[in-house]
């Protein structure tokens, strides 16, 4: 019926466009089958989302040509949580106003008086900038299709810290008479954005943002069955920093096939980490990652020992320096004060900021200039690459702290929050269709249309470092968050797009190529939806399988 009904549709079409006198270029007729494929998709979309699993979730749906002429809309203007769909922006923003080629600098520094190369009398400063990757991560990110097999070791964790700390050494300084300090005053300490959820806290993907972190913040903690039923499991951290102190001993031993039933938690401001529960005597190792609660301390108890371990006396302890902020304005207000000079073009220079003094300051700046040992990050455009491919929250927060620095004089939030704003009214997206609280779309205050993605991607098309940040989107049955989707033809390497997911919402926006080779821009998202329930998911991938069949 569908074939019999297309025969005539085009028949009718060809028709009115000899009639026309149209034939040769077929404008007529190339239109009137594009609002049929409109008409039918729309028919497809209505059938979806009535069936009884996804029909009471709120939805919104947006499609567009590559120009911004839609093909269909429902919903695109009203608000949803875009959970990661956040990161479209604020890794947009990061490309366009930071620039592909950036990079940031970690540096080790001499606050005090050095007698000669051998002894430093006043503590030694680990300095951070937002650099995002002094860890084991291997970049740049490489599909896993092309990835080695079997997979070789993975660098260690603290392998740059460990570099600058032979650094230190190789200058000849024996003796701190102070303390290895973790400076991250670059950004006011603000280590979660409002309305993030008091349970991800714990949890890697809800690691506290700060200006010098260290192994995405967070450590991996692994439990394994004992020897045999009734035997305690054991529980390893790594890497093996001495900072949390494990409590496992309701930890157990279950019997075989029993099941595991592994627990952490740990209070917010604890360094005492609970492991509790059972795990299966046949069971394999329970891995999780766990957030490191203050990554600057982290990161000089960590650098302490190093250089201890290099035979350089430390006399004081490992410590973090903080900047709180004393702005006492709302984030609303200070999020949407225009940014004088922005013009959509701008590319900022990273505004670094030397280690704090209250007296003795040229000498101070001067110790900044002259680092004792520094890291050097991959280039912005490869970070990007990571934090859209596999969605790493706090590499999306990290960047919008970097533009809140590098456009003000305040890495704050509010103020990363409100380069985004601008940089997104100057794209020409409404100002009213969106509102951000944090770069990742971890807070449940982030609000946005579809109508402005759809904006946002139609203008990123049209930009010098779209071709980079396009390659950033994860790939349908390729990679990322979409390894596991959209993996048959004719839709597997045809969707590039940034997936969400937060409580009851779920977002899926970005580029597909239909069945014609032409490409066009979508944005659908969920609100709402039954908890624990993966039918939305479903229907969302069959609406952009009826997208690419209507194109």
């Amino acid at each position: 019926m569908k074939m019999i009904r297309a025969l005539v549709f085009l028949a009718v079409v060809c028709g009115v466009a000899r009639a026309q006198g149209v034939a040769g270029d077929g404008t007529v007729a190339k239109k009137a089958a594009r609002t049929w494929a409109s008409t039918e998709l729309a028919r497809q979309i209505e059938v979806l989302l009535a069936d009884p699993a996804v029909s009471r979730a709120h939805w919104g749906i947006y499609v567009t040509e590559m120009d911004g002429t839609p093909i269909y809309a429902l919903n695109e203007g009203q608000m949803f949580q875009p959970a990661s769909n956040a990161k479209l922006f604020t890794t947009a923003a990061a490309m366009a106003l930071l620039g592909a080629g950036t990079t940031f600098e970690t540096r080790v520094v001499a606050k005090g008086v050095m007698n000669g190369t051998e002894k430093l009398t006043g503590d030694l400063v680990l300095v951070g900038e937002g650099d995002a990757n002094l860890s084991g991560r291997v970049m740049p990110y490489v599909p896993p299709a092309l990835r080695p097999k079997p997979a070789p070791p993975s660098p260690p964790a603290l392998r740059y810290l460990q570099e600058m700390a032979d650094q230190v050494a190789k200058t000849g300084l024996k003796v701190v008479n102070g303390d290895v300090v973790g400076d991250d005053t670059l950004f006011p300490w603000e280590p979660y954005a409002e309305d993030w959820s008091i349970d991800d806290t714990v949890w890697g993907y809800g690691a506290p943002v700060s200006a010098l972190t260290i192994n995405d913040n967070q450590i991996q903690v692994t439990v394994t069955p004992g020897s045999e039923v009734g035997k305690p499991a054991s529980v390893v951290v790594d890497p093996a920093v001495p900072y949390y102190t494990v409590d496992a001993s309701g930890l157990t031993t279950g019997a075989a096939k029993s099941g595991s039933h592994v627990q952490m938690e740990r209070a917010l401001g604890s360094k005492v980490l609970r492991v509790y529960g059972t795990i299966a005597v046949d069971a394999q190792p329970d891995e999780e990652e766990v957030a490191i609660h203050d990554p600057a301390e982290y990161a000089a108890v960590a650098l302490k020992a190093m250089l201890e371990a290099r035979g350089i006396v430390v006399t004081g302890r490992a410590r973090a320096q903080h900047r709180i902020s004393n702005d006492a304005r709302g984030f609303m207000q200070v999020s949407h004060e225009p940014l004088p000079g922005m013009d959509g073009s701008k590319v900022y220079a990273i505004r670094h900021q030397l280690i704090s003094c209250t007296n003795n300051c040229n000498e101070m700046q001067e110790a900044y200039r002259n680092p004792l040992a520094k890291h050097v990050s991959p280039i912005l455009a490869e970070d990007v690459m990571v934090t859209n491919k596999v969605s790493q929250n706090l590499h999306a927060e990290i960047f919008l702290h970097d533009l809140g620095a590098a456009a003000s004089t305040d890495g704050s939030t509010a103020n990363g929050a409100r380069v985004v704003r601008a940089f997104l009214e100057n794209a020409g997206v409404d100002k009213d269709d969106f509102v951000f609280f944090d770069g990742s779309g971890l807070s449940g205050h982030d609000l946005v249309t579809p109508r402005a993605t759809t904006k946002l991607l139609r203008y990123a098309s049209t930009q010098p470092w779209f071709a980079d940040w396009k390659r950033s989107l994860p790939v349908g049955g390729e990679d990322g968050s979409l390894a596991e989707r959209f993996g048959k033809d004719p839709l597997k390497n045809h969707v590039f797009a940034k997936t969400g997911t937060l409580g009851e919402a779920r977002a899926l926006s970005g580029f597909l190529e239909g069945g014609s080779g032409r490409t066009v821009i979508f944005s659908i998202m969920v609100g709402n939806h039954t908890p624990r329930s993966n039918a939305d998911r479903e229907v969302m991938d069959k609406i952009v399988a009826a997208i690419a069949g209507a194109n």
